[in-house]
This record gives C-alpha cells, structure tokens and sequence, in this order.
C-alpha cells in the first residue's frame, strides 16, 4: 500500500478524501505489527499437514475413484485443472506438505506462500468436486491467498504495514461473511422451518454425546438455541467494530468456545476455519503477556522481569 507523498513544487495537490473514505481506508488499512504475521502464518502453514493428514485425509481416497465420478467445481472447470488420478493426488499432497513446511521456516514467502495457496486451491478442489462442498475452508483459503503479499518478516518485528493490516482486514472480513452466509444459507434453504423445527434434535440424535443428549429431554430448549444461533450469525457484521486488543482477545475467545461446545455436542469441528480466527488475536503482545505471566508466577513485578535480548540486573 503506497505511502503519501507532499506534492512539490508545480504539483497539483490531490483533493481530500472525505471523512467517509478516510475512515474505510482507516479500517483496511490500519497498520498492523509485522510480529503478528509471524505468527499468524506459522500457525497457517503448520496447519496444513494436520490438515492433510488427519481433517481431508479422506481426499485421498479420490485417488482410486474413477475419473468419470469427477465433477470439478467452477474453478477447476475455468483452470486447467487435472482430473484426479492416483499420480495426480499423490503428487499434489505430498508437494502441499512439503511447500507449507518451507514455508513456515519464513524463507522465501511470496514464492513458496504461492505455491501452498496454489496446491491448497488444488487439494479443495480435489476434495470438493464430489457433491459435498464444506463451508468452513473460505476463512483458511483467504488467509493463504493474502500471507505472500506481505513478505518477509519476524515474530520479533517492531514495524507496522499498511499491507499486512489490509491482509489481516480480508481474513476478519472473511471470518464475519463465513457466519452471516452460514445464516443466509439457512433461511434460504431451509426457511423458518430450520429455526422452528428439530435441526438440532435431528443432528443430536444421530451425532449427540453425553454432553448433549440431555438436551433432547427439555422441552423448547433446541429451538430456542437455533432462532440464539441466527440471531447471532446475523448480527456477525457486528465483530468489525471490534478494535482494541482486549476485545479481540474476548471475540476469539467468544468464537472459539462456540465451536468448542458444538464439536462437543455434535463432534462437528471446523479447525480450518478455527486458524483462521486465530489472525485476530494481537499475537504482537504476547512477550509481554509471557513477562507478565511470568512476574505473576516469580513473585516479581513485570517491571523487574528483563525484556528479551536484555542481560539480567547485576
């Protein structure tokens, strides 16, 4: 994102943007510490062998699936995609996994940072040309589109840039639309009939565990908690005006607990779309959370706990 410039001498200086325009440039590009990315795309790129292995293991299954059952997505129908084969699936996991774990070693991140954007477009694509499309991968996706913008940086990085707050925007951005689609696509689909009838009873009934069978036995109870879950996925634009660092923390928490108590309920985890939310924390803090921890844990006050790279008292 470019940085301004005062006109010299014989220019013609630019009209001012309005209050309106400055505050949603404001909001996208608001800079935001390179130390975050660090982390954010360690997280992103060491989440993909868990991804291939153990969420989308069963990708690998379409290897012995015959090529004719191969309906691509709209994309793989635009690209030059190949069909699935067993060289073609193996070939793209393995170069997957391999690029992501490069990758988050932070050497090379526009290259390889588009190779594991491009391969993971591939592994979807592969994965999702079946008849089953899940909706818990466009958080991730973005997420792996917009890290090689950035460039090189590190966990300890001081600056701040434009583009890297743009980048963290589209993944929050991303996050938001994933939950109010999710209740646009409910009453599309499914009309009030998905708030008023026994969605929930349905999904405990066939994938309920200790923690939530109990539910089944308390009148009104499940449909009160799916007009809860619109409402919630609904008002989702809400989460944009959350700024100040306690807040996200207080939102990540919010969200993650949600998912939580949904696997613990149903056993449906959307992991991918967990990492994703976790780009909202201010990840720049944490050294100071650590000193601060481990003051409170020492008996010290954080002042007297020496900052990284600095040699003890004495």
């Amino acid at each position: 994102m470019s940085t301004a410039v005062s006109p010299g001498a014989g220019a013609t200086p630019a009209a001012s943007p309005s209050p309106r325009a400055r505050g949603l440039s404001g909001w996208w590009f608001r800079p935001v510490p390179l130390a975050r990315i660090a982390v954010v795309r360690t997280i992103a790129y060491l989440f993909v062998p868990v991804d291939v292995f153990l969420t989308t293991a069963w990708i690998r299954a379409h290897a012995d699936v015959p090529t004719e059952w191969y309906q691509p997505l709209t994309i793989g129908q635009l690209l030059p995609l190949p069909a699935p084969t067993p060289v073609v699936v193996a070939v793209v996991q393995w170069a997957l996994v391999a690029a992501a774990l490069a990758a988050a070693t932070g050497r090379s991140p526009r290259l390889l940072g588009t190779a594991v954007f491009l391969l993971y477009v591939q592994w979807m694509v592969i994965g999702m040309s079946y008849g089953k499309v899940d909706h818990d991968r466009i958080g991730y996706l973005v997420l792996l589109a917009v890290l090689p913008t950035i460039g090189r940086v590190r966990w300890r990085d001081k600056r701040s840039s434009e583009a890297a707050g743009w980048a963290m925007a589209a993944v929050f951005v991303t996050v938001m639309l994933t939950y109010f689609l999710a209740a646009w696509a409910k009453l599309r689909f499914g009309g009030l009939d998905w708030a008023t009838g026994s969605t929930l009873a349905r999904a405990i009934v066939r994938r309920g565990t200790v923690l939530s069978d109990w539910t089944l036995d308390v009148p009104g109870l499940l449909v009160a908690a799916q007009w809860a879950m619109l409402v919630l996925e609904f008002a989702a634009p809400l989460m944009l005006l959350v700024w100040s660092a306690r807040a996200r923390v207080a939102l990540v928490v919010f969200l993650l607990g949600f998912h939580l108590a949904v696997f613990a309920s149903v056993k449906i985890i959307f992991l991918p779309h967990c990492v994703a939310i976790l780009s909202i924390l201010p990840w720049e803090r944490l050294p100071g959370a650590t000193r601060w921890l481990r003051a409170r844990v020492g008996g010290a006050t954080p002042a007297e706990v020496p900052r990284a790279g600095t040699a003890p008292p004495g």
